[in-house]
Order: structure tokens, then sequence, then C-alpha cells
């Protein structure tokens, strides 16, 4: 955790250091570096709310940008054709490292879920062969 969070904040002041607000560079056909200042949620939502999804959003995620600027710090960009139907221009919303860290630890979180009720079900399923076909 130690490691994403420092990734995470090392990352944010380079494309502070390098990028003014709104700047974007082509990487490859479908990745960009951009700086853009998130004041909402997960892909700015609540962005203008007037203030107090600052603090709202604090116990959330991405807790240093939001106590020392009210923002967080987003740069990562991505951008397809079949995303058009979804989102404008085909790009989908900046992100972080952080928001790429809980991402990832919420899929861990579903996945883990799902296979331990798979267990279960194994369990209580050997549970019900007849006695004659158990190990003993």
């Amino acid at each position: 955790m130690l490691i994403i969070l420092l990734a995470d904040q090392f990352t944010k002041v380079l494309i502070e250091g390098y990028f003014k607000l709104g700047d974007s560079t082509f990487v490859t056909s479908f990745f960009n570096a951009v700086r853009w200042h998130n004041e909402g949620a997960a892909f700015s939502f609540l962005a203008g709310a007037g203030g107090w999804q600052r603090w709202f959003f604090t116990a959330i995620g991405n807790v240093i940008d939001r106590m020392a600027y009210g923002y967080v710090v987003d740069f990562l960009q991505f951008h397809w054709d079949w995303l058009k139907p979804v989102f404008s221009g085909g790009y989908f919303p900046a992100f972080n490292i952080a928001n790429s860290a809980i991402s990832i630890g919420a899929v861990c979180l579903i996945l883990d879920e799902i296979l331990r009720v798979g267990r279960a079900k194994e369990r209580a399923a050997f549970g019900r062969i007849p006695a004659l076909f158990q190990r003993h």
C-alpha cells in the first residue's frame, strides 16, 4: 500500500510540475497524459456541488490531494472509438494511480466473494453425497 501511495503522489507531482491544467500529451493512439483537477468523486461526480463534497469524499480516497488542494489530480486518459456511445468523443474520464488501486481492489473483493460462495456451495453439495460414496 505504501508503494502505491508513493507512486500515486510522485506521479501527481510530476504532472503538476510539467503540465498546466487542461494540458494533454499524446502518448499512444488510445492514451494521453493529461492534467485534470477532479473536485467531485469518481468521474467528476458532484464536481459542481459547491464545496461540501471536498470534505464528504475525504474518507473515500485520494485523501492527501483533497486535504491539501480541495481536488484530486487525474492524469491518465484512455480513448477508444467503441466508447463514443457512452463517453463524449470516446474519452474515458481521466483518473490516477489511486483510482486504479481502488478499482483493482474492488474487483479483487468481488472475485474473492464469488469464489467464497462457490466453495461454500461445493462443500454443501459434498455434504449431500450419500454416505456410501463418501470417504471415511
